[in-house]
């Protein structure tokens, strides 16, 4: 298994610089901090430069700190799946040491080598319950880059969207839930690669994603739209609303409904769940759903720390007769990584 990254920082003698800023660049910088690493400086795409401070660094281009530093440590501190921003990463990494850090996007707990140690009994039966030689190396390849930071490794096993669909995903006539339907981007990749299905529910939390929905689906028949949050049981949770992605249960939200696929009683047989970390949540609360009806399942895999541990535990606790594939698609780092129940 590859070098934990956070040790090598600690002792690395280049300068240390972060590209990017926001969200995902203040949990790598409280990351360094609690492993007494210090940065050096702070660069953004040239489009994104701005004569302003971010945690006491001015913010300059790259070629800025290039001529400052020459040799440095790039450090990727934000997600993205455009292929122009996906080949200037490229660039640089061809010229510079570059790392995407593992910090989750949800919850706590860092992948480090102490806890793939500690956990190594549980990621080796989870390996074992993969389907096919793909499935195998995406997760060896991505508990490397987990622990590496070496984005190589998540290049070297992105596949086409449409593989799985074309490799073992069937579809014919389903039923479908969409669980963090967003703005109606899967519902119209579901409808691409199923046109004849029966019937779909997409569900999504966040009220201005909700209203992009709505008019997105419009002219689209036998769909209901729900407006909730999806968990192991119904009521009311407190939900963050950031107009997009980034909105999760979260403690300082307004109320929301919250739902369970098993109170919808539709007689699905095609599930995706993509909900900013409650995965586990939406499998329990789907529990009398997966043993009635056994239905394939797309479940997103890159929210949590635990999830390549948590999320086929959980399922195989309800039903151990799945079979089990695992797809990255282009993203770095390592979002866009799911799970398949067959």
């Amino acid at each position: 298994m590859e070098k934990e990254l956070w040790s090598y920082l600690k002792t690395a003698q280049k300068p240390i610089v972060l590209y990017g800023m926001g969200n995902g660049a203040d949990k790598i910088i409280n990351t360094l901090n609690f492993f007494g690493i210090e940065f050096q400086g702070v660069f953004a795409s040239d489009g994104f430069v701005r004569n302003k401070l971010f945690h006491g660094h001015k913010i300059c281009s790259y070629s800025e700190l290039k001529e400052k530093f020459g040799d440095m440590i790039v450090l990727l501190c934000f997600g993205s799946s455009l292929p122009e921003v996906i080949e200037n990463i490229k660039k640089i990494a061809s010229e510079q040491e570059l790392y995407a850090p593992e910090v989750p996007v949800i919850g706590g707990g860092l992948f480090t080598k102490k806890y793939y140690d500690v956990q190594k009994q549980n990621f080796d039966f989870v390996r074992s319950k993969l389907a096919d030689e793909i499935s195998v190396k995406t997760f060896d390849n991505i508990l490397k880059y987990k622990l590496s930071g070496k984005i190589d490794y998540l290049l070297d096993c992105e596949v086409s969207p449409d593989e799985p669909y074309n490799s073992f995903l069937k579809l014919q006539n389903e039923n479908f839930i969409d669980l963090g339907a967003y703005n109606g981007d899967t519902v119209a990749g579901f409808i691409g690669h199923c046109p004849d299905y029966r019937q779909i529910t997409a569900v999504e939390p966040d009220k201005k994603t909700f209203k992009k929905l709505q008019t997105n689906t419009e002219d689209i028949s036998n769909i209901t739209l729900i407006n909730a949050c999806v968990s192991d049981k119904c009521g009311m949770l407190p939900f963050g609303s950031k107009g997009g992605r980034n909105s999760s249960l979260s403690q300082d939200g307004d109320m929301l409904k919250s739902i369970t696929v098993d109170s919808l009683k539709t007689d699905t047989s095609f599930i995706k769940m993509d909900v900013e970390g409650e995965e586990v949540g939406a499998i329990l609360g789907a529990k009398e759903t997966i043993i009635k009806n056994k239905p394939k399942m797309l479940i997103s895999a890159y929210h949590r720390t635990d999830d390549f541990i948590k999320i086929p535990q959980t399922v195989l606790d309800i039903r151990n007769d799945y079979k089990i594939y695992m797809r990255h698609f282009k993203y770095l780092p390592a979002w866009d990584t799911n799970f398949y129940f067959i």
